[in-house]
């Protein structure tokens, strides 16, 4: 059944022009959908150009139907990882267990993992010629009224938009504007992280080595050969702001976290010193009672961030952006952004609410729960992959591709 929108909601001219902030996963996507129902899309990025590398990431469920729709999943089967062991290590090094990982996800044949720049290079590929992408951009203001968004960007200039989308991420700064600071709709987890790439010297392939401690982790993923990445997981009571904006202060931190940890750990701090492309910060999920204000809504992290513990930040990303194309596809504004939101918030709460305040299942903050964590992974190891066990019910992909 077709919607229609009271004829003055809508212009003459069909092709409603819409700014997307952020070039990343979520804000591609939507900008491929959104130019497939008729709209005038521009997007921008702070970056100053579409951002490679990062930690390989997750696509699952329905999230691989929107793939496959959007004429990528080919490209995104050749580049999946195929991870073949997770090793966990105790605290002097000693192995636990060794598991294929569908042991503990039961997704054999089912998800992709990928190298997150493989993931973003090809949702850029399938809209680059359609649709205008504003790199070294950003929004310094906005400006709701009757009949738009008026925006003014950093790089100067401004320009008026019938609708604006903050696909911005966590930190996002379309939500700050419009609808306040961010710690109003940041859930801390009581953890913090650090992430960096190290050479290969340890001989891994296709594997992840996790070592851990009460309340600290260390894994090393080699995805390839020549690199691997290392992430330096830990707990900490509170979010420690004045480490954010500084990155002395957060190799600091992270370096007194580790301070008398065993294994390889003491080498990755060295490298932690001089990586170049270190990324720290606080897990946490943004939680938020509504995506839109007027004629401004959020998707992906920027909406409903779950937390990279959850392992769904990108489906979920890939699932919202669909959704709200499609939802504002043939109705006004309003009534797309309650549609979206309708079909959508279940989904991301269910998976928001897999992980509580400090208990991630790979990271237990103190010795009892530890214990209790290698034992179940002990069992595991000499037990049959259990079958798959859906965590959530994703919205329903409208039929039309």
């Amino acid at each position: 059944m077709t919607r229609t929108a009271p004829a003055e909601n809508l212009r003459a001219d069909p092709k409603r022009e819409v700014l997307i902030s952020g070039a990343g996963i979520a804000g591609t996507t939507l900008a491929f959908w959104l130019h497939r129902r008729g709209f005038d899309v521009t997007v921008i990025e702070r970056a100053t150009a579409v951002r490679g590398g990062g930690y390989p990431v997750d696509v699952r469920g329905t999230a691989l139907e929107v793939v496959r729709r959007m004429g990528i999943l080919p490209r995104l089967q050749d580049a999946h990882i195929d991870l073949r062991r997770l090793t966990f290590l105790d605290e002097d090094g000693g192995r636990i267990a060794a598991l294929h990982p569908h042991t503990l996800t039961g997704g054999a044949g089912r998800d992709l993992e990928v190298p997150r720049g493989d993931l973003t290079e090809a949702l850029h590929a399938a809209i680059r010629d359609d649709v205008p992408f504003l790199f070294d951009e950003s929004i310094a203001t906005l400006h709701q009224h009757g009949h738009g968004v008026d925006v003014t960007f950093r790089g100067g200039g401004s320009r008026t938009f019938d609708l604006v989308i903050g696909a911005d991420g966590l930190h996002s700064r379309t939500r700050e504007l419009v609808f306040g600071p961010e710690q109003r709709f940041h859930r801390y987890l009581g953890y913090c992280f650090a992430g960096f790439t190290v050479p290969n010297t340890y001989g891994l392939t296709r594997e992840t080595v996790l070592w851990n401690s009460p309340g600290r982790a260390a894994a090393l993923y080699a995805a390839g050969h020549d690199e691997i990445h290392a992430l330096l997981n830990f707990a900490h009571p509170e979010p420690p702001h004045a480490a954010f904006r500084n990155p002395r202060a957060q190799r600091d931190l992270v370096a007194t976290a580790f301070a008398d940890a065993g294994w390889e750990v003491p080498g990755l701090l060295t490298a932690m010193r001089d990586a170049d492309d270190l990324f720290f910060d606080a897990v946490g999920q943004i939680r938020m009672p509504r995506w839109s204000s007027g004629r401004v809504a959020l998707v992906g992290d920027a909406a409903h961030a779950p937390s990279f513990l959850t392992g769904q930040g990108t489906s979920l990303a890939l699932i919202g952006a669909h959704v709200l194309a499609d939802s504002l596809a043939d109705q006004d504004h309003a009534a797309g952004f309650a549609a979206y939101d309708r079909a959508t918030r279940d989904f991301a709460t269910t998976n928001q609410d897999r992980i509580g305040d400090g208990d991630a299942a790979l990271f237990p903050t103190t010795a009892h729960a530890l214990h209790e964590r290698n034992t179940r992974l002990r069992e595991l190891s000499t037990a049959p992959a259990a079958a798959a066990r859906p965590a959530h019910t994703p919205p329903t992909l409208p039929p039309r591709a």
